[in-house]
């Protein structure tokens, strides 16, 4: 069943320039629509989680933020457990970031600033040495590549049949070279409609696909092996390469840190 949240901030953005909140999401939640004069980083520890913003649909996964303005509007669903991290930065520190909703890559850097926030249990800054800290935070957001969307997709005629029959079957190996001679048109000419309309290679844009539909056939249960074999990989370490490269770690060292973090979650 379907389970219907809401979390009201304590603090008011004035109050502070930064504050943290930490919380393990149950399977199947949804966060109602709201929006608040706080600026919103969303991130996961593990799982998936999916937001609604501004009417623009996005997906985050472990290494991906999503940056949400203040005042957007925004939802979210999350499928599975997820491990979640929000960071509430203040209308003047968020003037720094960007002004629409997008993905942030998460750095090394900003996640040992969150860690270590989370060691100590702090929620917000509490001395002038913390809120340095916090400062470098959002300077390293600032400076983060912004991307429109994890798995970006188009009504472009030439795209969306490729993109839909992907989504249908990820497995397929047809190289973009067939898809331009299906499509009626050069690889050349297909490869530049890509990266125009998806701000993405082909190759980048299926593989991103495959780690998402890897996520969830490995809360399932399937091994490495089984999950290679599911998405069209000849072997498991050319899956395992595929995986680390969007999540950072491995698949069975991202199942163990799963199956740990539901083994003390809240349902």
């Amino acid at each position: 069943m379907t389970k219907l949240h809401h979390y009201d901030l304590p603090l008011d953005p004035s109050d502070g320039t930064i504050y943290i909140h930490s919380e393990e999401i149950a399977p199947e939640t949804t966060f109602l629509p709201h929006s608040h004069p706080w600026g919103q980083l969303n991130m996961v520890d593990a799982g998936v989680v999916e937001l609604s913003v501004a009417g623009e649909l996005f997906l985050s996964p472990p290494q991906y933020a999503i940056w949400i303005p203040p005042d957007v509007e925004h939802s979210s669903y999350s499928r599975q457990r997820v491990a979640y991290r929000a960071v509430y930065i203040n209308q003047e520190w968020a003037r720094q970031l960007p002004d629409a909703p997008c993905m942030l890559m998460v750095s090394p850097l900003i996640r040992a600033i969150m860690a270590d926030f989370a060691g100590r249990g702090l929620v917000h800054p509490k001395g002038p040495a913390d809120r340095r800290l916090a400062r470098v935070l959002v300077d390293q957001l600032a400076l983060a590549e912004p991307l429109a969307a994890y798995l970006p997709t188009s009504d472009d005629p030439m795209l969306l049949p490729i993109l839909e029959a992907l989504q249908a079957e990820p497995a397929n190996n047809d190289t973009l070279a067939q898809w331009a001679r299906r499509r009626h048109t050069t690889e050349r000419t297909l490869a530049r409609r890509f990266q125009r309309e998806l701000r993405m290679s082909f190759s980048d844009w299926r593989s991103r696909l495959r780690f998402l539909e890897a996520l969830g056939m490995i809360k399932k249960g399937l091994s490495v092996k089984e999950v290679a074999l599911e998405l069209g990989y000849s072997s498991s370490s050319a899956f395992i390469t595929l995986f680390r490269r969007h999540a950072g770690t491995s698949p069975d060292q991202y199942r163990k840190v799963r199956v740990l973090k539901e083994g003390r979650g809240v349902e």
